[in-house]
């Protein structure tokens, strides 16, 4: 039999050789116990500070399981119906026009619902701009270099002025009709706002990561801690290395200004912060015995809401044998994942190859966390979770 710990080392520190991560951290917890925690290269390359338990990374699209549990959070105390339209709430949203390739653009059958939001299944796109992209993609790739341009200029457009833009965009699709990966998260953010009438980023403190004891966790990094924040980094062609990436992918910006808080991509955490938040799903709602959400909601999020004919578009390779529900995938089917997970694994994954795994057949959780654009699910996030399957023991 293999070793565990060596072999996990010898793959993260083989991928931060080679070159594909600056710094890597990875930490597995079964039964409430630390089964392993490694963290190996930089979390900052040019300064040589190394990558630790308590580096403050990126998100990304990891925001969007927490901003889904926020809107349960509501539908517990009956402030919401998820099957509300967005209109109820943000009433930009009301008469909205679906892209049409052959005329003007169409009504929409019928309004978007919070549903729509939660499962991507909303038309509404994330800004695009690539050979063959949607129409409605370009003009919400062209919306958001306006939107950060005015950050950038001194005049930075909160959320709310941020929702009364993007639904100023034509859908790709009618409601409900296909899956498709967009900016459904960050409106959910906006109606929490108008529902609470809170900042989205107190409620989330209030309700989630003051009770989930998750300290570095929000919109912003506060001057006291930039030197725990990593650098994000892209691969160079040219120079054939890592180099710092600077650019504002989508509107994301960590200063304490922070006016746009997005639902979708815009936090950050610590590995240790987010295990926190991972361990109260794979516990049904409980968090060091204080019960955040309901035993029944945290069963409710972790389906596969998806028809077979939404399903025709969930086809990144990284989620063959998966379905959606609740802005995570939910696996359905080992063979076509090519894992050793138990079904009814679910979890989700960010821009810069951050990636939690939440067990409740093994209650286990699984992070791994890089900062690397465009990296997504890597293979080593595969051969790390099939690494850990194959070690349990009953």
């Amino acid at each position: 039999m293999y070793n565990y710990r060596e072999t996990v080392d010898r793959l993260m520190e083989g991928e931060v050789a080679g070159g594909q991560a600056a710094g890597a951290s990875y930490l597995c917890i079964r039964g409430g116990e630390e089964l392993y925690f490694h963290a190996c290269g930089c979390r900052d390359l040019e300064r040589k500070l190394p990558m630790t338990r308590d580096t403050i990374i990126r998100l990304f699209s990891m925001s969007k399981p927490i901003t889904a549990a926020a809107v349960m959070v509501l539908a517990e105390r009956g402030q919401v119906d998820l099957w509300d339209p967005v209109s109820r709430y943000l009433p930009c949203f009301e008469g909205q026009k679906v892209w049409n390739p052959q005329g003007d653009p169409v009504p929409v059958r019928r309004e978007s619902t919070l549903w729509d939001m939660l499962n991507m299944t909303s038309g509404i796109p994330y800004p695009e701009n690539w050979e063959g992209c949607s129409q409605s993609g370009r003009q919400m790739d062209a919306l958001f270099r306006e939107l950060i341009g005015r950050r950038l200029a001194g005049n930075a457009p909160d959320t709310q002025e941020y929702m009364r833009q993007i639904a100023r965009v034509p859908l790709v699709f009618q409601p409900g009709e296909r899956w498709m990966y967009g900016l459904s998260a960050d409106v959910l953010g906006a109606v929490i706002e108008k529902v609470s009438g809170k900042r989205f980023g107190q409620f989330l403190k209030d309700e989630l990561f003051d009770p989930l004891e998750m300290p570095d966790t929000g919109f912003f990094v506060p001057e006291g801690k930039r030197e725990r924040f990593a650098q994000n980094y892209e691969w160079s062609q040219e120079e054939k290395k890592l180099v710092p990436f600077t650019e504002s992918h989508l509107g994301e910006y960590y200063g304490e200004d922070v006016a746009f808080e997005s639902g979708g991509a815009g936090m950050v955490s610590t590995i240790q912060d987010y295990s926190h938040f991972a361990l109260m799903m794979v516990q049904k709602g409980v968090y060091r015995g204080r019960r955040i959400l309901g035993e029944k909601t945290v069963e409710f999020m972790a389906k596969d809401r998806l028809s077979e004919s939404q399903k025709r578009d969930f086809c990144w390779d990284s989620n063959l044998g998966y379905g959606y529900g609740c802005l995570m995938r939910v696996l359905t089917d080992q063979g076509s994942a090519g894992t050793l997970a138990s079904l009814g694994e679910y979890g989700w994954d960010g821009w810069t190859g951050n990636y939690v795994t939440i067990d409740p057949a093994d209650d286990m959780v699984m992070l791994y966390f890089i900062q690397r654009c465009g990296a997504g699910t890597t293979p080593l996030v595969r051969k790390l979770r099939n690494v850990t399957y194959g070690a349990l023991k009953e």
